[in-house]
């Protein structure tokens, strides 16, 4: 069956928010779209932006609007709505820390910048949502981009974690708070580390993503367009039955933190007994006594 017959999006629109170049979640989620049959409107963050993709986004629309700015946030629902085109699906795939400082420990974070970092990465969601609450569809699906894991204190990444925390909290409050008014679902996908323009201004970033490849069971990185299927079937109708969640998508990484070759190269410890040697049974001495 064709990709676009299977996820029945042909013919759709879906808002896609927060394209920042073509090595993006966002953008990768919206030529997938476009390969399923759907309309795209795209959505970035400046002028120039737009004039840098629209050579590569087709003849679908192609709007500005910085979160930051309610007025924006406003006109942006005010300008969908007058396309006349109801929304299927809204993928927000935005987020900003500022990291122009290097590395700092989590407990001199700035005020500044972690209200910035909610309001860009979190608030800037549910305002969204809200703006363009009269062009969904009764069963549209609202799909965010967190990350695997707000637990592990990656201390480069800082206050993001908990400002992803926040994102992951707030998919579920909206996700009740749109069920008062019809069908509308709201999940995440939640990623491992990516290799993306953005995630390259995260100090140390480069470390991390090699530890987190070999983390993975498969010691091959995460890929963006893995990412993108995964919120690609979200958005579509068969994902019908999950709402309120978060889709961890980081081929294994969380369940293999004593990755045997990963230990040993941490300790320099001999490469662990193999699991037919563990098996075999050691002989007590002759005459049975103890060793």
């Amino acid at each position: 069956m064709p990709l676009s017959n299977w996820l029945q999006l042909e013919g759709k629109t879906v808002l896609v928010a927060g394209v920042a170049n073509r090595k993006s979640v966002a953008y990768h989620v919206g030529k997938r779209l476009q390969e399923a049959g759907a309309h795209v409107l795209w959505v970035v963050h400046r002028e120039e932006r737009r004039a840098e993709l629209a050579q590569r986004l087709g003849d679908d629309p192609i709007f500005v609007c910085d979160v930051e700015k309610r007025s924006d946030i406003e006109a942006l629902g005010r300008d969908v709505a007058a396309l006349g085109r109801p929304l299927a699906g809204f993928l927000h795939s935005i987020a900003y820390a500022n990291y122009s400082d290097g590395w700092q420990p989590f407990h001199r974070t700035r005020k500044e910048d972690f209200l910035q970092a909610v309001d860009v990465s979190v608030l800037s969601l549910v305002q969204l949502a809200d703006a363009l609450r009269a062009s969904f569809e009764e069963n549209a699906s609202v799909v965010t981009v967190s990350i695997s894991s707000t637990r592990i204190a990656a201390e480069n990444y800082g206050y993001m974690a908990p400002v992803k925390a926040a994102l992951d909290s707030a998919v579920v409050f909206l996700a009740k708070s749109f069920a008062a008014l019809g069908n509308v679902r709201f999940n995440s996908v939640r990623a491992g580390l990516l290799k993306t323009a953005s995630s390259a201004g995260i100090p140390g970033y480069l470390e991390s993503y090699l530890f987190a490849e070999q983390l993975t069971l498969r010691k091959r990185a995460l890929a963006t367009t893995e990412v993108a299927d995964t919120a690609l079937f979200l958005l579509s109708p068969r994902s019908a039955g999950i709402n309120a969640q978060g889709i961890v998508v980081d081929a294994g990484m969380d369940v293999n933190p004593f990755d045997a070759e990963v230990l040993r190269k941490a300790t320099a410890l001999e490469p662990t007994p193999s699991p037919a040697s563990l098996r075999t049974v050691t002989q007590p001495p002759s005459g049975g006594g103890e060793a």
